[in-house]
């Protein structure tokens, strides 16, 4: 086999770019300091109209990180991050890197039991949060129970411009706890009142941890994915690399970065490497339609980062053009399949390019990414970025290599595949192959040009007499109908046939179409083993927190009417 036909993408990939990249040794904290030292004097961070310059945010983060060493703070230790998309959280992530301190993500809308979960698993040292009661009072039990030493409590008031401070203080009081400061609780002013510089720690980037991202837990307790200093520079340039033949302008960009800091796809995308770019980046705590296009209107947004959900929405507002979208430039669609109707109307009412990349929390995540340069491939993830190999196995062989246009499991291996687990040996084994191959767990093939195609997860196919299903097919063909907004096809047990596809639709604003009409829509389109038994349609489906469709939930739901069907049966026998 040569090496043309083993890594097909070369002969696809954008003129002028080599696709040869070595891991980058940089620690993590340099993705910030190279822009501040280029544009100090440019707008970073704009959070509800309060802005902050690459040099203030550069002092801001000297300071935390020589509050952490005073309180305490070494080397590995590992620090929580529990904030919403913030200046707070910009400074607090950096600060903790420069100190060669482990960041640990929290999902901010856990509830009190999960984040005492990952608490005990990650074994933070302290947790760095919001003075907002909903999330000030799920981490204090922790503080307690002494499962942390010390709570870091940030005033979202003060983040915020003049107006909406006073109007949050005083109109939304009730909302905030209001700790005095103790031995094991500090403020956020506390922690920048020295002018000291930090200690100088000395970082290995190709081994030393920097980020300990939980999976999102599909299956059983969640992970974490041990990411190092390295891998998260990496992949930061891996994905500027790439943008850049689409003519990036550098230390000009605008970003909205509205999906949370704490989902790593957000973290990478819309953070790092909006601080890469020397971009100013506009910060929104939560996705909400009209804010996210007032703010894209009014300032200009040039690259926007999101999931098809978010797309979607805003193709679907009934007030859509009212809003100029006309300074975005690229849409960054990443965490969930991009049905092709949502991309095609996106980029007709705006202009833009909206580009569809693949990844996933143990690749940093970013795996592969559609061209910026032209269109890609619609359908297509894209091809693997620089530095990056991706083959496809045999489903029921891990050890054959499929040729391409053969369905296999996708496994990849690059400068950003994490280190491991976080004490999970056993998933360790079966997750990180031979010379470091990451086995992904998605379904899909390669095309003799080498873009990949992702048909489905490979614990979400539906097995139907012996055969395999592909849920995203079945989920393609009803997104062809003009009436449909959202589907989700899964597996429901059936006696005869082991499983059969249901499909979950919602229908879009004040269309009235019936499962039967859908039904005789897609038969010309899926063939007989593919024809889902039932169809429900539903006025909402269930999201999850990053607003990607939920198949659990469906799954669990499903389960649940199982089990009361089981028990029926057995009282009517009875």
């Amino acid at each position: 086999m040569n090496k043309q036909s083993e890594q097909p993408w070369k002969q696809s990939y954008p003129p002028g770019l080599e696709w040869e990249l070595q891991a980058i040794d940089q620690p993590a904290h340099s993705i910030f300091e190279k822009s501040a030292r280029q544009y100090p004097e440019r707008p970073c961070l704009d959070f509800l109209g309060a802005k902050y310059t690459y040099a203030e945010i550069a002092r801001l983060i000297d300071r935390f990180a020589r509050g952490l060493q005073d309180t305490g703070v070494k080397k590995g230790e590992r620090i929580g991050l529990c904030l919403p998309n913030s200046p707070y959280y910009v400074i607090a992530y950096f600060a903790a890197l420069k100190i060669g301190a482990i960041v640990v993500n929290f999902n901010i809308l856990y509830t009190a039991r999960e984040i005492a979960q990952q608490i005990d698993d990650s074994r933070v040292k302290l947790v760095i949060t919001l003075d907002l009661k909903f999330i000030f009072n799920k981490i204090r039990p922790a503080l307690d129970d002494k499962s942390i030493e010390a709570i870091i409590y940030c005033p979202l008031a003060e983040a915020l411009p003049p107006v909406k401070k006073y109007l949050l203080k005083y109109f939304r009081f009730y909302q905030f706890v209001h700790p005095a400061p103790a031995g094991n609780l500090f403020s956020y002013a506390q922690m920048i009142s020295s002018d000291k510089a930090p200690d100088r720690v000395n970082i290995n980037p190709s081994e030393d941890i920097a980020l300990f991202q939980y999976t999102g837990g599909t299956t059983g307790m969640p992970k974490a994915a041990m990411l190092t200093h390295s891998n998260l520079v990496s992949n930061t340039e891996q994905v500027n690399l790439w943008l850049q033949q689409g003519d990036k302008l550098e230390g000009q960009e605008r970003f909205l970065a509205v999906l949370p800091f704490f989902h790593v796809f957000s973290m990478t995308v819309a953070m790092n490497l909006g601080l890469r770019f020397g971009a100013e980046i506009y910060l929104l705590p939560r996705f909400e339609i009209k804010q996210c296009l007032q703010t894209l209107s009014e300032n200009g947004i040039t690259v926007f980062p999101g999931v098809p959900s978010i797309f979607n929405a805003i193709n679907r507002y009934p007030k859509r053009k009212n809003y100029d979208l006309s300074a975005l430039r690229y849409g960054i669609s990443g965490g969930a399949a991009l049905p092709a109707e949502v991309k095609q109307e996106f980029e007709a009412s705006t202009h833009c390019l909206l580009v569809e990349g693949y990844g996933l929390s143990e690749a940093s995540p970013v795996i592969t990414c559609n061209p910026a340069h032209n269109a890609g491939k619609t359908g297509s993830i894209g091809l693997p970025l620089p530095g990056t190999r991706v083959e496809f196995r045999a489903i029921d062989d891990i050890n054959k290599t499929e040729v391409p246009g053969e369905i296999g499991q996708l496994l990849a291996k690059g400068p950003q595949v994490m280190q491991g687990y976080w004490n999970r040996a056993e998933d360790n084994a079966k997750t990180l192959l031979d010379d470091k191959w990451l086995s992904t767990g998605d379904v899909g093939y390669m095309d003799a040009e080498g873009y990949i195609f992702l048909t489905d997860r490979l614990k979400d196919i539906i097995i139907t007499n012996g055969y395999n299903v592909y849920p995203r097919h079945i989920e393609e063909a009803f997104y062809q109908h003009a009436d449909v907004e959202e589907v989700i096809a899964v597996g429901v047990p059936d006696e005869d046939k082991g499983e059969v596809p249901k499909v979950f639709v919602k229908l879009k604003s004040g269309r009235n179409t019936s499962d039967r009409e859908l039904l005789e829509f897609v038969e010309d389109k899926l063939n007989p083993i593919e024809i889902p038994d039932s169809i429900e349609i539903r006025d909402e489906l269930p999201l999850t927190l990053i607003g990607k469709p939920s198949k659990k939930a469906l799954l669990e739901e499903v389960a649940k009417q199982e089990e009361a069907t089981k028990q029926t049966k057995e009282e009517d026998k009875s």
